[in-house]
């Protein structure tokens, strides 16, 4: 039986990110992606000029459509929220599916500053989110957030430690801090507060950084966790996933904003053994 994962998050036309990603990522993994968009866009914020279809007003009726024809997910997937309402609305909507594994990318800035929409107030009810879910993927510009501490670039891994465990004390059970770079390195950093052990993984830097690869990698993690895999592996296989990634992209003089060239490598997805 295929399984079913509510994908909440933007649509961009142009530059691979949010449900761009997520739908064939999450299909390849054997999985069903269910969209639950929160905004229609031309293309993604990255770039000089797009347009915008905020679809809050229609997000409601939407999920309440699917509760009506008695939709049963497995997973609950949510990245990018908008607005306070929109983080209202998925919290309903968690409480509405109380036995779906609820994965929580918590899209809010990078490089230490919130991202132009985000603030303070926005930041606060994300928490919320976080406190409902499972599983949280925040970067680490992210994780100083969720844990008012200040943002900078020298955290060493035992400090990154003490973010992720003061973040699975919100609620959640599992914690992935993405994106730390340590010693030329990227590191992955993973937590289970069922089992108090973490685990890191990590990779080779190369100086080059491309939008999207957040969402893909939550969306690899959730299809895999999903389908019953080890956090561990899960964390592994994200990670090396999305190095093949970068490291094929940056052989083309391509735009950060039209993210990676992912679909080279979707087979190593579909090939996994579910």
């Amino acid at each position: 039986m295929i399984k079913k994962v509510a994908a909440i998050n933007d649509m961009s036309g142009i530059g691979k990110c949010s449900l761009t990603v997520a739908i064939p990522i999450l299909s390849s993994l054997k999985t069903q992606c269910c969209p639950y968009p929160t905004a229609i866009l031309s293309s993604q914020t990255g770039y000089p000029k797009f347009t915008y279809l905020d679809f809050t007003s229609h997000m409601e009726e939407y999920g309440e459509t699917w509760r009506e024809l008695n939709v049963n997910f497995d997973t609950i997937y949510s990245g990018f929220l908008g607005s306070l309402d929109q983080i209202d609305i998925v919290c309903d909507f968690i409480k509405n599916n109380k036995n779906a594994y609820v994965i929580v990318d918590p899209v809010m800035g990078d490089g230490g500053n919130y991202y132009q929409t985000f603030n303070d107030e926005i930041c606060n009810k994300i928490k919320n989110l976080v406190k409902m879910s499972h599983l949280v993927t925040p970067n680490l510009t992210e994780a100083c957030l969720l844990t008012n501490r200040k943002y900078h670039t020298n955290y060493t891994l035992e400090e990154t430690l003490d973010l992720v465990k003061e973040i699975a004390n919100l609620g959640p059970q599992k914690v992935i801090i993405t994106g730390i770079l340590i010693d030329d390195n990227i590191v992955n950093l993973g937590y289970d507060k069922d089992t108090d052990e973490h685990f890191s993984y990590s990779l080779k830097y190369n100086n080059k950084s491309y939008s999207g690869t957040g969402d893909i990698f939550t969306s690899i993690i959730s299809g895999l966790i999903t389908n019953g895999y080890d956090f561990k592996d899960s964390i592994k296989i994200a990670s090396d996933f999305i190095f093949r990634c970068i490291n094929y992209t940056s052989k083309y003089n391509t735009d950060p904003n039209d993210g990676v060239f992912f679909e080279v490598f979707l087979n190593d997805l579909t090939s996994l053994n579910n």
